[in-house]
């Protein structure tokens, strides 16, 4: 599956109905399939599948979140500083995702920023041209993400570490919680309509509950307090991107792919800062 595959959406064919049952392995190929572009053959195409593989996509971004903290680990192994750490750590998301989170942020700064109404604005998103919202927007949200990952690791490569899993996993779990059901897409097509509405509401609120409990464990590692803070991070990460996505359905009418995008990149964004605060 290409990029634009992705960006474009999925068919709405193959077999199963929005409330079939689906294995977890078809589950997982489509978070991995949709979200990265790890070798994963997606095998289903359907609302179910959309569910189920949305419902998988924290684990998606656990993977990304450990393949960047390793390459920051072995630079830093390397003697790099931990701002050079820092920098090849963010990469690797971009790396992963062929950019896509971080050209969704852009294209809907560049939706939001330009003030047009809504149909206006959707075609302003969908230009393969960059505005100055959107580069400007990519600019503080990589250097925010660079600076409090560079602190993190200065403290050490554990703390920046469990730090960047964290974000990257309360990322794509923000994804989870923004396909449940009564958020419209914004388009009839691409990956907002495929996935928009796919999740049960007491399905993402039990998959927020118990990814948090994972991370506030994995914060454990650091004491009580870092049990705490890892918690608040995924709180306040997931509360900034639900003010985005409210924004954004008042202003575009529901969710496109580029919002997918921007929420994730909003939601590890906040996530790094408030870990490294303190």
């Amino acid at each position: 599956m290409t990029s634009q595959d992705r960006k474009d959406g999925i068919p709405a064919g193959g077999a199963g109905g929005e409330g079939a049952r689906v294995p977890v392995t078809d589950g997982l190929r489509f978070a991995f399939g949709t979200l990265t572009v790890l070798p994963v053959r997606v095998t289903r195409w359907d609302r179910a599948a959309a569910r189920a593989g949305m419902l998988c996509a924290p684990a998606a971004g656990l993977v990304v979140g450990l393949a960047s903290a390793a390459l920051g680990g072995l630079l830093l192994l390397a003697g790099a500083t931990p701002l050079l750490a820092a920098v090849a750590t963010v990469a690797v998301p971009a790396v992963l995702t062929r950019g896509l989170h971080l050209d969704g942020l852009a294209d809907t700064a560049d939706g939001l920023g330009s003030g047009r109404p809504a149909e206006e604005a959707l075609r302003i998103m969908k230009r393969s041209d960059i505005g100055p919202f959107g580069v400007i927007t990519l600019l503080l949200t990589l250097l925010a993400q660079v600076a409090a990952v560079s602190g993190l690791y200065g403290e050490s490569w554990a703390r920046g570490a469990v730090a960047v899993a964290v974000a990257a996993v309360a990322a794509r779990l923000a994804l989870t919680l923004t396909c449940r059901t009564g958020v419209p897409p914004a388009r009839p097509d691409g990956l907002g309509a495929a996935v928009a509405g796919t999740v049960p509401v007491r399905s993402a609120v039990l998959a927020a509950v118990l990814v948090t409990a994972l991370c506030a464990a994995a914060g454990g590692l650091f004491g009580i307090s870092g049990s705490v803070r890892h918690t608040l991070a995924v709180l306040a990460a997931l509360g900034a991107a639900q003010l985005l996505l409210r924004h954004c359905v008042r202003r575009f009418g529901g969710v496109t792919g580029d919002v997918f995008g921007a929420l994730a990149e909003t939601a590890a964004t906040v996530a790094l800062v408030v870990l490294s605060l303190g």
